[in-house]
């Protein structure tokens, strides 16, 4: 160990390097915009730094890497956790595998943003862990610990420095090189039940998140960032009066109770989930409590809540009672005075503190009948046993999708291949079902991308696939691209351009050439956009014709650094099926390989034959191009003098 003068955002960096951290991206903001800085200046050979194209690439890269197994940091300012709340609150479903730091610096003041945003809100709405440095010692401690109860609860988590700590400047004790932590990611482990986002997983984690947060509230009470002060509670010159704070606001608390005179002083460094168990030590035998805290009243409202949960005489004062400023940040000289002002027992100036609402009551009320008219219900059906239960029919890509054909060309090509297909949100997020089995990850609109990127920076010998719809790309892929360009990251971009925003029901989109109010415009060229923003190798091809399809793949693939294969075929809701296929029974060996490869939902088997269902099928051929035995013909098809079938797409017939 040895002594170091640092800048708060530097002793951050610092105790990320010595926790081993392996990836960190961000988006430069004031005040956290050193973090990332101080890292690329002292990173070791295995560290990957990048600056993101905004914050939700910069996040969706850092999540990539923690399914990787490696240790992330993403960093940037509060507004800019606006910009990646998308992925963000998706991902606190997901969890993640190597340890990730949400890095959001809070500016009270504010002294250069545009809002007082208080990230602590961000963290109890999406249900994250959130650290809340007070010093730059406790901050280069602290993120290291961030790092550790995020690997073991497999969650991000959020690590919230505000200004003073970002820009403070102090002597901070730090580690040698050879204390460092040296961390060596596993690797990304294909396992489509974990890291792809459906409504069931979603509902699952969800409950044990809820029960998680329990678990975590009892461990933060333990936790020596939370501590209650002195530790001799009993001491007879305390008066029942307390003080309850966190962040920089916990050492101005203590540089004015040396003039004060000591009172019992709650420190929060966990505001979420709240240490339940140990605020309620703290409230035993106190008449009254002042909150002082930057920037919302969110202790003081964990305080309230508790009083009223446990019914005790406590009045809590702070920024809902007017004896704490509720806007700008506070300073050694405010605490002081609204210290003193408390403890000469000064009336608070609003009654809200002892405001009671009914309407949690009615609410609960108005549930419980609910409830009970829904029991009643159950019961009632529950006794017409004759009716047997619904199948379970999972969804499934439709008869005729092309995005089938694209994920099979795909998966054709890269066979027995070290890969990663990071899917998207839209109809292909069923590419995951089997046979395909061609949806690794997923997480929210456009995130593939970054999660390619993220994977690839921490094993450089995998191929990553990124997979995005022509709409979805307008909405929210097209910064992705650029940051992967800018950073020189080396992935295969797959758009599968079904001319359609067809999942939410066929919507137009730039890519269309009309607009909602009828008028017709200029098509976004897609490939045009590849090219303005860098990309040399642009491809496009039909993915129904299957041979062609599988050799661009195997083609593009194989070229260094970010490169793009559009699968251009029409939605079957778009353009309508005008054929049929069928099965040549004279020919057909009952190999399977059509079902067994496609899952298409029109190939059936009837007493242990293959057939096709010809009010499913839309006649793409697809299954006639794989077909070994070249047994799948149209159905108006006539065969020649030799035997042979035409295609209705030209081309083999199988392969």
């Amino acid at each position: 160990m040895h002594k170091e003068f640092l800048m708060g955002n530097e002793a951050i960096a610092m105790g990320a390097i010595a926790a081993g951290v392996n990836l960190v991206s961000g988006y430069p903001g004031t005040p956290s915009s050193e973090v990332l800085e101080t890292v690329a200046r002292h990173r070791g050979e295995d560290t990957y730094v990048e600056w993101s194209v905004n914050e939700k690439s910069a996040l969706e890269v850092a999540a990539g890497a923690s399914y990787a197994g490696a240790r992330s940091l993403v960093t940037m300012k509060q507004v800019g956790l606006n910009v990646a709340s998308d992925p963000l609150m998706s991902l606190a479903y997901i969890g993640v595998k190597g340890a990730m730091v949400v890095l959001a610096a809070d500016d009270p003041g504010p002294i250069s943003s545009q809002t007082e945003q208080d990230t602590r809100h961000f963290a109890a709405f999406s249900k994250l862990p959130c650290f809340d440095p007070s010093s730059a010692q406790e901050a280069y401690e602290m993120i290291q610990e961030a790092f550790t109860y995020s690997e073991k609860y497999g969650t991000p988590v959020f690590f919230r420095p505000t200004t003073r700590v970002c820009h403070g400047y102090a002597s901070i004790t730090v580690k040698d090189p050879l204390e460092y932590t040296k961390h060596h990611p596993e690797g990304f482990i294909k396992d489509s039940s974990r890291w792809v986002i459906f409504p069931r997983l979603s509902y699952q984690n969800h409950i044990r998140i809820e029960e998680r947060n329990v678990r975590l509230a009892g461990d933060f009470s333990t936790y020596e960032r939370n501590r209650i002060f002195p530790e001799d509670l009993r001491e007879p010159s305390l008066t029942k009066q307390g003080i309850a704070t966190g962040g920089i606001s916990f050492a101005y608390a203590m540089e004015a109770l040396k003039e004060t005179g000591t009172v019992r002083l709650l420190k929060i460094g966990t505001p979420h989930p709240f240490p339940e168990k140990l605020a309620l030590e703290f409230l035993d035998g106190l008449d009254a409590v002042l909150c002082i805290e930057e920037l919302d009243p969110v202790i003081e409202r964990e305080l309230l809540c508790l009083c009223g949960k446990h019914h005790l005489p406590v009045k809590i004062f702070g920024k809902l009672t007017h004896h704490v400023p509720n806007a700008g940040e506070n300073t050694q000289d405010s605490v002081r005075q609204n210290i003193m002002d408390f403890l000469e027992c000064r009336k608070p100036q609003s009654a809200l503190s002892e405001c009671r609402s009914t309407k949690g009551e009615a609410h609960c009320a108005s549930a419980r009948l609910t409830a009970k008219s829904t029991s009643a219900g159950a019961s009632t059906c529950s006794g017409q046993e004759d009716i047997p239960p619904l199948p379970v029919r999972p969804p499934v890509l439709c008869a005729g999708c092309p995005h089938r054909a694209s994920f099979y060309a795909v998966k054709t090509a890269m066979k027995g291949k070290k890969t990663i297909f990071c899917g998207d949100i839209g109809c292909y997020t069923l590419g995951n079902a089997m046979p395909l089995d061609m949806v690794d990850t997923c997480l929210c609109m456009g995130a593939g991308l970054g999660i390619a990127q993220g994977v690839g920076h921490i094993e450089p010998d995998t191929a990553c696939f990124a997979f995005v719809g022509d709409s979805t790309f307008f909405a929210s892929a097209i910064p992705g691209v650029v940051n992967a360009v800018y950073n020189q990251a080396d992935m295969t971009l797959v758009i599968l351009d079904n001319s359609t925003t067809a999942m939410t029901g066929h919507q137009p989109h730039p890519g269309t050439g009309r607009t909602m109010m009828g008028n017709v415009t200029d098509k976004i060229d897609i490939e045009a956009v590849l090219r303005g923003i860098g990309l040399k190798t642009v491809k496009t091809v039909d993915p129904l014709e299957h041979a062609a399809a599988t050799a661009c793949i195997r083609q593009t693939a194989d070229e260094p650094g970010v490169k793009a294969v559009i699968f251009r075929s029409p939605c079957i809701a778009v353009t309508k099926p005008s054929g049929c296929m069928t099965v040549d029974s004279g020919k057909c060996i009952n190999c399977k390989k059509c079902i067994r490869d496609l899952g298409c939902p029109a190939l059936i088997i009837t007493d242990g034959n293959i057939g096709i269902d010809d009010s499913l099928c839309t006649g793409c051929t697809l299954c006639s191009q794989i077909c070994p035995a070249g047994a799948i013909i149209p159905v108006d098809t006539k065969e020649d003098a030799s035997g042979n079938s035409k295609s209705l797409r030209g081309g083999d017939s199988h392969e």
